[in-house]
């Protein structure tokens, strides 16, 4: 994302905002964590510790489009889970940015079974 001021210009990449939601995700009740897209794509992010692992941000210089990959608790409504997901992760970007986002799209990728013991 791009915007010039009369005091210079700002850019914000897409891995910065791809770390706001990342966050916003994890925040977010019922959410366990956040996977890849792929397996291959895991094993990269597992070598290399990528803090934004499982957002990816496309921004096409008019819109700013966010797809997540979750994995959420066992028995909780997915439905309900990855709406708030998605309303979460739209207000802190949005908040953050100060610019409206085109669409989150959550990826349900799993769920797990939290063990309390």
């Amino acid at each position: 994302m791009d915007e010039t001021t009369p005091l210079g210009s700002i850019h914000v990449s897409p891995q910065a905002i791809a770390s706001i939601a990342y966050h916003a995700a994890l925040q977010s009740y019922g959410v366990v964590g956040l996977t890849s897209k792929s397996l291959m794509e895991g094993l990269a992010h597992v070598l290399v510790k990528d803090p934004t692992k499982g957002v990816e941000v496309q921004y096409d210089g008019q819109s700013i489009m966010i797809d997540l990959y979750v994995i959420i608790e066992y028995g909780t409504r997915i439905k309900s889970v990855a709406t708030s997901v998605s309303n979460t992760v739209r207000f802190q970007v949005e908040k953050a940015l100060g610019m409206p986002i085109h669409e989150v799209n959550v990826h349900v990728r799993g769920l797990r079974i939290t063990d309390y013991d």
